[in-house]
């Protein structure tokens, strides 16, 4: 293995470890007693989500913008994976990446609007992760 193999990996891994702890950080929120921030949960899931998809995009060498829109992530993922139709309910997440960090109209999230991102976050990360073990990713761990 080159040592741009080597790097690759350990971006990659990071990617996936920097997801995975916005995932835990989301479901943690859950956890809060009083007050709990469900626009921040949202928002934490909206991060797993977006991570996943950089870190299969780095393992690719695929090239991404500094963008926060999930639909155009999916895309450059490409078609040819066999599970972007399974993840498009990832697109949802997209507006939690600004709309919740940031007083406005739309900063409400609601209990089971959390839950439905957390589930989406975590519907992501498993298939991600899968697929980049099944395409020799090692120590990825969903």
């Amino acid at each position: 293995m080159s040592d741009l193999d080597r790097e690759i990996l350990k971006k990659v891994r990071q990617w996936f470890a920097y997801a995975r702890e916005d995932l835990s950080l989301a479901r943690h929120g859950l956890t809060i007693a009083e007050g709990v921030p469900y626009r921040l949960i949202a928002y934490h899931a909206q991060q797993c989500a977006e991570k996943c998809f950089k870190a299969y995009l780095v393992y690719h060498r695929i090239d991404f913008p500094y963008t926060h829109n999930l639909s155009h992530l999916l895309e450059l993922c490409g078609e040819e994976t066999g599970w972007i139709e399974s993840l498009m309910v990832a697109e949802e997440l997209t507006a939690y990446a600004t709309a919740a960090r940031y007083p406005g109209p739309e900063d409400e999230v609601s209990r089971d609007e959390a839950l439905r991102a957390i589930d989406a976050a975590a519907l992501v990360m498993d298939t991600v992760g899968k697929a980049l073990v099944d395409e020799g990713c090692d120590q990825i761990t969903p």
